[in-house]
């Protein structure tokens, strides 16, 4: 009988080291404020109430952070990117929004059990290395009948078909599950319904408007970790076929005509009430 060899346990700090790395180059809070709409939309999506206890992980620059400053309740905006709080910081700022921010991992949020009536978050949680690890923080800093809100990009989506671009150029760490499969309901009842009383899923559009194709691959690769880093581990020929793929996607998925650029993506958005 031949021997079973088990395959190695991806090295997760080795993973996270380099994720964020990649979220901290470029400079995503250019892009992240474009996504402002979809915080709004989630903060509406639980039912956001006055002086509630919120949490947003993985926050970015703070979209669904300032949703739910806007909306008077007291926020937490995290995430282990310094830079991003300190953008989301400026944004507070200048709103005149009473935010509490604070460097934390995902995987590890440094608060009690049940600490928060609502725990949010945008395009963020699905990037960690372990899901379930990070779907267990969020629960246990959940108080019992809190909401759990998210927007997360499907793999049907375009956001979701270029991650499938990116990697078939620049293959992911072997082993790691894909963020995307937090853009399906049968992850998220995978990592949530043990604990959830009710998990409610919506399919939504983002639209990304640009001025053409070429103007987006051009944001995307000065200012989006993922597709930046992308581009500057491939060689020249690597880098313009990558180039001439994520175009032809665009193209295809442009609503616009060829005077513009207007790309809808879709994103699961989840409300999870606990029990």
């Amino acid at each position: 009988m031949e021997a079973v060899l088990e395959k190695p346990a991806p090295d997760y700090a080795a993973i996270k080291q380099r994720q964020q790395a990649t979220w901290a180059s470029g400079d995503y809070a250019v892009i992240g404020t474009t996504l402002q709409i979809v915080g709004e939309n989630l903060a509406e999506a639980v039912d956001m109430r006055a002086g509630e206890r919120v949490l947003d992980v993985a926050a970015g620059n703070g979209n669904a952070s300032l949703a739910a400053a806007r909306r008077c309740a007291q926020v937490t905006s995290t995430d282990y990117v310094p830079a991003l709080l300190d953008k989301g910081r400026d944004r507070a700022r200048a709103e005149g929004l009473d935010i509490r921010f604070q460097q934390a991992d995902a995987e590890a949020l440094p608060f009690g059990d049940a600490s928060f009536d609502t725990v949010l978050s945008t395009f963020g949680v699905m990037f960690t290395p372990e899901h379930p690890r990070a779907a267990s923080e969020m629960l246990r800093v959940l108080r019992s009948g809190g909401r759990i809100g998210l927007a997360n990009w499907t793999p049907g989506g375009f956001i979701g078909r270029l991650f499938k671009l990116i990697g078939a150029h620049v293959p992911p760490p072997a082993g790691l599950l894909s963020p995307v499969l937090w853009g399906t309901e049968s992850h998220i009842v995978e990592l949530f319904g043990s604990q959830a009383a009710q998990i409610h899923c919506e399919h939504r559009h983002f639209n990304f408007r640009y001025r053409s194709a070429a103007h987006w691959v051009q944001v995307f690769r000065e200012l989006y970790g993922p597709t930046h880093k992308a581009f500057g581990a491939l060689d020249a020929p690597g880098a313009q076929s990558l180039e001439r793929a994520i175009t032809a996607l665009l193209d295809e998925l442009n609503v616009a005509g060829p005077q513009s650029l207007v790309v809808p993506s879709e994103y699961l958005e989840i409300v999870i009430t606990k029990q």
